[in-house]
């Protein structure tokens, strides 16, 4: 079969199967490789574990772009697996092919690694250029994915085919969860992924490029692990500490700084001296306080600071990190067995969580250990999993734990620059109403520790005169501190982010230049052209999305059992939508646009931090409440809108390629912060019910 008569086969199509049961399985395959190439891109390539949502945009543009192609190239869905091989050869290869470090001379974000580099165009290009190829291949792959709806969805009544839609959608991410509760890898995402497209197709030559796929999976996960967020490898390259490296770039070490290995008489003086340099670093929160019965240690790892507080006295010691695997990895092989201590409680969970649990219990020292996230907080955002934690409320509620006689204690590294340590020391201030002391320890690039005592604690000055401290030369005013609405810690201050912008220039340079041909756009309004109302309502619910997402992990924490249930209820919340149109038979949108308004009002005016100070319970009902009512009326609108449309397949298209738009406004919240995502589908929201409303003629209300 040539290369034309395999884009216009439909054979595929004509078995005789329901129409609704191979459009839930072509969502099905679709949100399942999409998480897939979002864990995996981010786990091979260090530059994608900071820009999941990335991924996400261009899943949209190719599945917009693709139903729309679809409807003349029926057969693209052959090319769904040979694309996804082509992608996954340079992302099981990233190490030998020079991918994995690639770095963006971007000084604006401390993320890329291009903070500590100089100026280098050449460098710049060269790696933007790879980048934007990745992500073309991506698109790629969503383009054929996304064909097979474009030929299916018109063979159902519309309401029925977009119930098949969202259900396979929802039990794409049902099973994807549950592979990350099993912590599974690359190969059981991928060959999850790979199988309804193997199905729709039934060739051998499908089946071929999956096993090619899931064995180039198989290639790039060799002795790692897994865990809900990173790729976790262990390594012992040094006889003085185990490496434990997330997302192919070192996190932490597993020392083994106790009084026995730093007397051991065979241990050579240049290595003692680097050890008693380690582990005066790990001892300074704990020796300066005279006060020692009970400690907090929030990014415990695999547990140096909570071995340094057992070494010093703290009789109970409570240890929460977010990855519970790297917890067992510090249960199983960290050295001096913190974890196995009587008087240690482990405890999986996001650090601002705890803090609102654990309202009652007070310690004597709160302890940040060295939490920096190597992973984002969820594919629909920007935000890392550590954004909240370092905002002026985050470490306000750190602050409420510290008992009478106690303190708190903050390490981070500072190698981004002194306007990052200005940054850190402000926030503090402003979060606990008093300057802290820092402490400057050239180890692992530049660390600093912040260190703020209750009223009455004084710190003992032996061991404070051991340290080199740094001040603050800088006035609080003029410092861009985070809060939870401007969580943006790693955003530098009066630095244009040329990265970030050429990025989004890309892929909406990419739209604009492909969808008008794929829709066959030449008159605004023609009758090939974009369902723009539904454009709109896509690219604001992405928005709506992402405020939520963000809203509901501030309250509960960004673990991924929190993510998985936001987007599964999000998914319910708009199935249930649409199955009420379907069974009321409502056709009047524009009624509607009123409760949108003033539920989309509410989520902007609202302030979600309120509701820290209710029970669980009662949080849960009202946040669920404030961002599930935009979302289902929403949902209730776009089903009338698909229904009344002369084109559903275009109007599909149109609202998928919405998210596209709405993905990438997203990023102005780094600027206008986090509530700005709501006013801004506020405002698509209005416009799209100005649009309407002018085409009462043809679209009554």
């Amino acid at each position: 079969m040539n290369f034309r008569k395999l884009l216009a086969d439909t054979r595929w199509a004509e078995r005789k199967e329901a129409a609704t049961w191979l459009i839930g399985l072509t969502t099905f395959g679709i949100l399942v490789l999409e998480l897939a190439l979002i864990r995996w891109t981010s786990s091979q390539v260090r530059i994608f574990a900071y820009f999941n949502n990335l991924i996400l945009i261009c899943a949209f543009l190719g599945m917009g772009l693709g139903v729309a192609l679809g409807r003349r190239y029926p057969g693209m869905v052959h090319l769904v697996l040979p694309a996804l091989f082509v992608l996954a050869v340079p992302l099981a290869f990233s190490e030998p092919f020079g991918l994995v470090h690639m770095r963006f001379p971007d000084r604006a974000i401390a993320l890329w690694g291009g903070e500590v580099l100089g100026a280098d165009p050449w460098l710049f290009g060269r790696n933007l250029a790879v980048f934007c190829a990745l992500l073309l291949l991506v698109i790629l792959v969503f383009v054929c994915a996304g064909a097979p709806l474009g030929v299916l969805f018109p063979r159902a009544p519309v309401l029925r085919a977009y119930t098949a839609d969202l259900a396979g959608s929802l039990l794409g991410i049902v099973c994807f969860t549950a592979l990350a509760w099993r912590e599974c890898g690359p190969v059981w995402w991928l060959a999850l992924g790979c199988l309804p497209f193997v199905w729709l197709v039934r060739s051998y030559v499908a089946a071929g490029f999956m096993l090619g796929i899931v064995g180039l999976g198989l290639y790039s996960a060799q002795g790692v692990i897994f865990s809900p967020y990173n790729r976790i490898e262990l390594q012992r390259d040094s006889p003085l500490f185990m490496e434990l490296q997330v997302n192919r770039d070192f996190h932490q070490y597993l020392h083994d700084l106790s009084d026995r290995r730093l007397a051991d008489p065979a241990l050579p003086a240049e290595q003692r001296q680097f050890l008693n340099a380690i582990r005066e670093l790990y001892d300074l929160p704990f020796v300066i306080n005279a006060r020692r019965e009970s400690a907090l240690v929030v990014g415990a790892g695999t547990g140096n600071d909570v071995q340094a507080a057992l070494r010093h006295g703290y009789g109970r010691v409570t240890s929460v990190d977010i990855d519970g695997r790297i917890l067992a990895i510090g249960r199983d092989f960290h050295p001096e067995q913190p974890y196995r201590q009587p008087g240690v409680r482990t405890v999986t969970d996001d650090a601002r969580s705890f803090f609102n649990k654990a309202r009652e219990e007070k310690y004597d020292v709160v302890c940040y250990g060295l939490l920096d996230s190597h992973a984002m907080s969820s594919a629909m955002s920007t935000l890392r999993l550590d954004n909240y934690v370092y905002t002026e409320e985050g470490i306000r509620d750190a602050w409420t734990r510290v008992g009478e006689g106690g303190h708190l204690s903050l390490a981070i590294s500072c190698t981004a620059g002194h306007w990052f340590f200005e940054r850190l020391y402000w926030t503090i201030a402003r979060a606990t109403g008093r300057e802290p002391r820092a402490f400057y320890n050239q180890l692992h690039g530049g660390m600093v520790t912040f260190l703020v005592p209750r009223d009455g604690v004084q710190f003992a000055p032996e061991e404070l005169a051991r340290r080199q401290p740094i001040h603050s030369d800088m006035p609080g005013g003029k410092i861009l501190t985070p809060s939870d609405d401007w969580p943006f810690l790693y955003i530098r201050p009066g630095v244009f982010p040329w990265g970030y912008v050429l990025v989004l220039a890309f892929i909406l340079t990419m739209a604009a230049l492909t969808v008008p041909r794929a829709f066959g756009i030449k008159v605004i309004g023609s009758k090939g052209s974009f369902d723009w109302p539904l454009f709109l309502m896509g690219a604001a619910f992405l928005l709506i999305e992402t405020r939520g997402v963000t809203s509901m992990s501030l309250l509960f924490g960004s673990t991924w059992i929190v993510n998985a249930a936001i987007f599964s209820g999000i998914l319910v919340m708009v199935l249930l939508a649409n199955l009420a149109v379907q069974r009321w038979q409502w056709v009047h949108p524009l009624p509607w646009f009123w409760a949108l308004f003033a539920a989309a009002a509410l989520l902007y005016l609202f302030p979600v931090g309120w509701l820290q100070a209710l029970p669980l319970l009662g949080r849960g009902i009202f946040a669920g409440l404030l961002t599930g009512l935009p979302v289902g009326i929403a949902g209730v609108i776009v089903p009338i809108l698909l229904m009344r449309s002369p084109q559903p397949v275009t109007a599909l298209g149109s609202n998928l390629l919405g998210a596209v738009l709405g993905g990438c406004l997203e990023y102005f919240s780094m600027l206008g912060g986090l509530k700005s995502t709501a006013l801004m589908a506020l405002v698509l929201y209005l416009w799209v019910f100005i649009v309407l409303r002018r085409r009462r003629a043809v679209l009554p209300a």
